[in-house]
């Protein structure tokens, strides 16, 4: 798995059109249904892989920008080493866009592990 960094995000309640009763909540990784904290992408401090590096570049454009952090969550992202290119139908390595500097993998996962952050834990912020 690859460390690809973190985002504030709204975790939404299930929507009355989605007919399955044993979900509670929707932890949608995509901006359509459970929001990111910001229109972040204007500030251009996210890394190549549309995250952030640290929850710490998070708190700064919070305080930098007076932007209202109040009900998301923060969560910390991996994804696998692969993606598949449907146009080729074929697996290639998963990359981040190289016109964003991204911290190495050993930094992202240390900040992860000091942090005690996983993709199963999360912190919810008041």
């Amino acid at each position: 798995m690859i460390p690809v960094g973190y985002m504030a995000k709204k975790v939404q309640p299930r929507p009355e059109w989605l007919k399955a009763e044993q979900v509670l909540d929707v932890y949608s990784v995509s901006n359509c249904f459970s929001k990111d904290f910001a229109d972040y992408i204007k500030y251009w401090e996210h890394n190549g892989f549309w995250f952030f590096d640290s929850p710490g570049i998070i708190q700064q454009l919070v305080q930098e920008h007076s932007i209202e952090l109040g009900g998301t969550n923060l969560f910390y992202y991996e994804v696998h080493e692969l993606e598949f290119m449907e146009d080729e139908s074929q697996w290639e390595e998963f990359q981040p866009e190289p016109a964003y500097t991204t911290l190495n993998d050993q930094y992202c996962l240390r900040i992860a592990i000091a942090n005690h952050r996983t993709t199963r834990q999360l912190k919810r912020i008041p």
